[in-house]
């Protein structure tokens, strides 16, 4: 029997449906204002971190990181804070070799903003939590970035983040929403701490979440949303990749 064309118009939008479902980027509205959202799952993906390439210099922007590894590039982040030679400030992880020791320096700006953390991925599993401890946990991490603050902590808000806090800038960060899943944001307009953490706790249910960066340098590579942020030079970041079935 032949399908009819309504049939067929629905077997259409269904595989339409389905198509997005499976795109791990995404907008979304939190506040009146537009966020893009990528989501991670490491039973599907493979995530990791890069800094430098095989000439020993580093990558720079994310449409120079490699196009698969071990599967099809979904997305790329910046992953965290730098200084003027593009090397990562903080704790750094690379195929589980420690490339940068983690700081538990005190000092001015938003990487000193205590407490700052750590993402990590160590096998399937994933985590950010806050420095101190991740160092006395011995955690065994494949790839690793630290930066800071912390925007979410078991649930709470960072003490020193207020609701009342005016500066307003880019922002982009990551959080965990279990052990398997990590969900990543960028703002699309300049956003206070507090409103950046409000999303990752209340809207994308996030008991912990880190900020990596801010301003010119949250960068993001989403090719199902057609973005591909290259312009400004960055130090360590984050690549996830569809694992080959």
């Amino acid at each position: 029997m032949r399908p009819t064309a309504l049939a067929l118009v629905g077997l259409v939008l269904a595989a339409t449906s389905a198509a997005a479902q499976e795109a791990p980027c995404r907008a979304l509205v939190h506040e009146a204002v537009e966020f893009h959202v990528c989501t991670a799952d490491l039973h599907r993906d493979r995530v990791r971190t890069f800094w430098q390439g095989p000439d020993g210099q580093p990558y720079g922007t994310l449409p120079r990181l490699p196009s698969r590894d071990g599967g099809a590039l979904a997305f790329a982040v910046n992953g965290g804070m730098y200084d003027g030679h593009a090397a990562p400030v903080g704790l750094y992880v690379e195929e589980g070799r420690e490339l940068k020791a983690a700081s538990q320096a005190n000092g001015p700006g938003n990487f000193h903003m205590k407490p700052n953390g750590v993402f990590y991925v160590a096998g399937r599993t994933a985590g950010v939590m806050e420095t101190g401890r991740f160092v006395a946990s011995r955690i065994k991490a494949d790839f690793a970035t630290q930066s800071g603050p912390m925007l979410v902590l078991d649930g709470r808000i960072h003490p020193r983040i207020r609701a009342d806090g005016t500066s307003r800038k880019l922002r982009n960060g990551v959080g965990i929403r279990d052990g398997n899943t990590i969900v990543f944001a960028n703002s699309e307009r300049p956003v206070t701490f507090h409103h950046f953490a409000t999303l990752f706790r209340d809207v994308l249910g996030c008991r912990n979440a880190l900020f990596l960066d801010g301003g010119t340098a949250s960068s993001l590579l989403a090719p199902s949303l057609a973005r591909a942020d290259g312009l400004v030079p960055l130090g360590p970041m984050i690549g996830v990749y569809r694992r080959d079935r």
